[in-house]
């Protein structure tokens, strides 16, 4: 599972950035908060994702003391998406408890 972690991680940066290039290739950056509640499927995803990102940030931080550091990834999060934030979490998760170390 390590391997799809680390697959996904990278695929969770990536194809939100293509989507969020073509963006902000025909709006101003300014448009960006109103399009995501443009009409209620995009309200409703964004929704859901908000709702998903601090599920996320609550799960990790039940486990920061045997888990990794959980700041990296709420920046991630952030920054890039939780479909990039979550299988990097899982994937180091993984690989710590491999060596032993978690």
């Amino acid at each position: 599972m390590k391997n799809f972690y680390l697959v996904a991680a990278i695929l969770g940066a990536a194809v939100p950035f293509i989507f969020f290039f073509e963006f902000f290739q025909s709006a101003p950056a300014t448009g960006f908060i109103p399009a995501l509640f443009v009409n209620g499927a995009a309200g409703g995803f964004t929704a859901d994702l908000l709702i998903s990102s601090f599920v996320f940030w609550a799960f990790m931080w039940t486990r920061r003391k045997t888990g990794p550091a959980i700041w990296p990834f709420i920046l991630v999060n952030l920054c890039i998406g939780l479909s990039c934030a979550l299988p990097a979490y899982l994937y180091l998760n993984e690989r710590n408890s491999a060596n032993g170390e978690a």
